[in-house]
């Protein structure tokens, strides 16, 4: 059975695999100097089966390391060794040793041994030893390169051992037909649209699916100030009245003038333009204008040249450097042209987008009204903080948190308080939520078998969907209408409200607000903890990522992972999400994290 192996490199890697006396070295030994004769660069990985050193006693290295140095780089102008000591009970890893290779300085990476990994490879065969294949059980196999006496299947490539020119254009072939391994995504959505059987374990990916399906967005419109308008959606398209930049002008402090081949030696100054002024005569062959940034260029001018490049005599100016035809202007309309759509509608307005619609002159845009969130915690355990704690009880959190991530996304909160559990106090709140509330979140009382009122009242008053999702934390959801509202029920547990907020509320808010084409941001990072799951489950970690000295970013844990530990999600900047087809991530693999800084 093959042990799983992903490619951690942009470039091809490919194994030689074969039993022991078969000639992997002596091939590769003659396969080398003819791909490198054919200009092929290639790093080469050897897995040896003992305890061997490639230093000698005596030497400053060797005395260093076996002084307890763990790892000791020698370097000459030309070759440098990273000699590390690393004991481990088991075999390195493939992906952790390929990831020690300069992949920007070869083509391939040939590596020897590993041969129960599910990696492509040629298996190297010699019908005179009476050894087995290895290709009946590795589909991995690309091609046999074996004697003349070997009996070979007549689906698989065959090469003759002896013919290192032959086994050669066969590598060259694999290099050029190669492509990296398109890289799965956690909760990337499913390329078909499938049935979803809701009474079953749903995904993540098929619970958010599910739930934009019933979001229509609002359509009430309003004018909103342009200062007011952060974190609004825009309702329709902003069609620039202007151009911009309204005039061809220059881009930086120098002299205007019209380019021609060859270069006059002078031009004769005529005029000084400075930005908000503009020459209105029409500059003839011979004549430049000194221009200040911004300001028009006169007509007959085509081209600027910067003031630290030209010598002025008197009235004249003369220029070094290289010129090129249109250097240094900035056509009218280059940015965005008069009658062309500057915004799409279905943007959500930040301070990039404003100033630039500022900058053409909006004084007011039209924006969706705000969706209207009504919140309300259940069960009679629950505290409202600043009062005393009663016995038995503990302080209100998840409304505060979710009244918080709703008022980030720019919706207008309508705070129920706490409702005690009373099926006939929770069918009134519900209603009353429903008539004045686009969307109605509660937390607490949604898994199966738990003694709330809510799953009473909620079958009574509404659709709802008691579901199962396949993640930690934050297994069981609600899901359902109200009336013309949308209902979530989010599990009781702090960190349970946050992620499942995170996951399937707020792409439905950010729907429900007109904002288009939204998904959210996925940032791959090195891993520098062990991180583990299970298979088919998605689990969201919280995490702390950092820019590494290396230039990439690295992600650890917070740590203890309980989904009553809010401090974690305090002392996190992320989450870091394992999908379903992994059980295990191992320090040096590449993660996704889903920053925190877009909602908490």
């Amino acid at each position: 059975m093959s042990i799983p192996f992903n490619n951690p490199l942009s470039i091809p890697v490919l194994g030689f695999c074969a039993y022991s006396g078969t000639g992997k070295t002596t091939l590769l030994k003659k396969l080398i100097p003819e791909l490198n004769r054919r200009g092929i660069k290639l790093a080469v990985i050897k897995h040896a089966h003992h305890n061997f050193d490639v230093d000698i006693p005596g030497k400053d290295s060797y005395e260093m390391r076996k002084a307890g140095a763990r790892q000791v780089l020698v370097a000459s102008h030309v070759r440098w060794a990273l000699m590390t000591e690393d004991l481990v009970d088991d075999a390195p890893k493939l992906p952790h040793l390929l990831q020690q290779i300069e992949q920007e300085k070869v083509d391939i990476v040939l590596v020897e041994g590993f041969k129960k990994l599910a990696l492509p490879k040629i298996e190297l065969h010699r019908a005179a030893h009476g050894k087995p294949f290895i290709h009946t059980h590795d589909d991995n196999i690309q091609a046999i390169a074996c004697c003349d006496d070997t009996e070979l299947p007549t689906e698989l490539k065959r090469l003759d051992i002896n013919n290192v020119g032959q086994i050669a254009d066969f590598v060259i072939a694999y290099i050029k037909q190669w492509q990296p391994s398109q890289t799965q995504r956690p909760l990337q959505a499913p390329e078909c649209g499938c049935e979803l059987d809701t009474s079953k374990t749903l995904s993540v990916r098929q619970g958010i699916d599910s739930i934009l399906s019933f979001v229509n967005p609002v359509m009430e419109v309003e004018q909103q100030a342009i200062d007011d308008s952060s974190n609004r959606v825009l309702a329709s398209d902003a069609i620039s009245p202007v151009d911009v930049p309204q005039h061809t002008n220059s881009a930086m402090d120098g002299y205007a003038f019209k380019h021609s081949e060859p270069m006059l030696a002078q031009y004769t100054i005529v005029a000084d333009v400075m930005a908000g002024h503009s020459y209105r005569g029409n500059l003839n062959d011979g004549e430049a204008v000194r221009i200040m940034t911004g300001a028009p260029v006169p007509a007959g001018a085509d081209t600027v040249q910067m003031k630290e490049m030209a010598i002025e005599d008197n009235d004249t100016v003369s220029f070094s450097g290289s010129i090129s035809l249109g250097q240094h202007v900035r056509q009218a309309g280059e940015d965005i042209a008069k009658d062309h759509t500057a915004l799409a509608a279905g943007h959500r307005l930040q301070a990039a987008h404003q100033g630039m619609l500022a900058s053409l002159g909006f004084g007011t845009l039209p924006v969706y009204r705000k969706p209207r969130v009504a919140v309300f915690s259940t069960g009679d355990e629950v505290c409202q903080p600043g009062e005393p704690l009663k016995p038995n009880c503990i302080y209100d959190s998840n409304r505060f948190t979710i009244k918080s991530m709703v008022k980030q996304l720019g919706c207008e909160v309508i705070d129920l308080g706490i409702i005690h559990d009373s099926e006939d106090a929770l069918i009134d709140a519900l209603k009353g939520a429903a008539a004045q509330a686009d969307v109605v979140i509660s937390s607490g009382g949604v898994s199966v078998g738990d003694a709330d009122f809510i799953k009473l009242a909620l079958e009574k008053v509404g659709q709802i969907n008691f579901w199962r999702i396949n993640m930690r934390p934050g297994r069981p959801l609600a899901f359902g209408q109200i009336g013309n509202s949308l209902f979530f029920g989010l599990p009781g547990n702090p960190v349970a409200v946050m992620v499942s907020f995170m996951q399937f509320v707020q792409p439905a808010l950010r729907k429900l607000a007109g904002e288009k084409d939204w998904s959210p941001s996925m940032v791959p990072a090195i891993a520098d903890c062990t991180l583990r799951s299970r298979s088919g489950r998605t689990e969201f970690t919280r995490g702390v990522y950092h820019l590494g000295t290396d230039g990439k970013l690295h992600v650890s844990s917070t740590g203890a992972q309980g989904s009553g530990m809010l401090s974690s999600m305090v002392k996190g900047n992320c989450l870091i999400v394992i999908g379903e087809q992994n059980e295990q991530l191992n320090p040096g693999d590449t993660v996704y994290i889903q920053p925190f800084a877009d909602l908490l």
